[in-house]
């Protein structure tokens, strides 16, 4: 199939227009009409509907544009690899972590990165499943264990461990418990036994919920945990990370934790010289040695 005319359909279905396909193409707009006819023709199938205010795709339309979208962000992925041997980091990196650890602890931080590569392009993918970076579905991960797969470039960072908090209004108002006994006078916050999360999580929340809480909050992320412990509903199970970001988050019960819980980067072996990679590892380690330091200093 004709690239040019391909690219040329996918300008026109993204405008909308044939004129403004033209602009953006420097093309006249009959030359462009005569490129979607043309394929049209090929494929013996309308891609538009034609009306005053513009074009709409067809059901055949909007097949063909997923596609093309899906090649040009290859073409535009490849292009940035390509160029990526230069000095300077630019162009997208697809980053995957856990919701929890990417929306409560990477994302605060990421204006340094910014600010020292302001051409980057992070794509951050959160969710708890574990997406394949030697088949690409990501360029680098920081996972919550060590990664199985093989081919990866992996580096411990840091430990985390599960433990409980509450807000200062919540134990201004409340007691903190003197032993897991007395938990029950008070509302438990934790995720959900059956979604996922480390181990090490997990099993804390069932030996809590062993000692008949009464009333309990589950949510299926740590995001929501946090804001219920902030909004004063009880005390929540979470990572320990926390306590340095979130002021109004008090540690209670240091003796209750979880099993430590290891935090890894990894990264396929092929873009060991990647200069995108490099510089998020290189951030990740720098903020990892700033969070330790505040920790000695507290």
């Amino acid at each position: 199939m004709d690239w040019d005319k391909l690219r040329i359909f996918h300008a026109v279905a993204d405008a909308g227009s044939l004129t403004h396909a033209g602009d953006r193409l420097h093309l006249s707009q009959s030359a462009v009409s005569r490129q979607v006819r043309a394929l049209e023709e090929q494929l013996n199938a309308t891609l538009f509907h034609r009306h005053a205010r513009g074009l709409i795709l067809t059901e055949q339309g909007e097949l063909l544009f997923d596609a093309t979208r899906a090649m040009i962000k290859r073409l535009d992925t490849a292009t940035a690899r390509i160029r990526d041997s230069e000095e300077e980091a630019f162009g997208e990196l697809r980053v995957t972590t856990t919701t929890g650890f990417g929306s409560l602890w990477l994302v605060p931080r990421l204006s340094a990165l910014y600010n020292k590569y302001p051409e980057l392009k992070i794509d951050l993918m959160l969710e708890e499943r574990v997406l394949n970076l030697p088949m690409r579905e990501a360029d680098v991960a920081i996972r919550m264990k060590e990664p199985s797969q093989a081919d990866l470039i992996r580096k411990r960072l840091m430990s985390v461990r599960m433990c409980l908090f509450a807000s200062r209004t919540y134990l201004a108002r409340c007691s903190v418990p003197p032993s897991l006994e007395n938990l029950a006078e008070h509302r438990l916050i934790c995720q959900n036994p059956s979604s996922a999360q480390v181990g090490a999580g997990a099993a804390l929340v069932q030996e809590l919920m062993g000692h008949d809480v009464p009333s309990v909050l589950t949510v299926n992320n740590y995001f929501g945990v946090m804001q219920g412990v902030l909004s004063n509903l009880g005390i929540g199970v979470l990572p320990d990370y926390l306590a340095q970001d979130f002021h109004d988050l008090i540690r209670i019960m240091p003796e209750v934790e979880s099993s430590e819980v290891p935090v890894f980067l990894a990264y396929p072996e092929e873009l060991r010289h990647s200069k995108r990679i490099a510089a998020f590892r290189d951030f990740v380690q720098d903020e990892i040695i700033a969070y330790r330091k505040q920790l000695r200093e507290q």
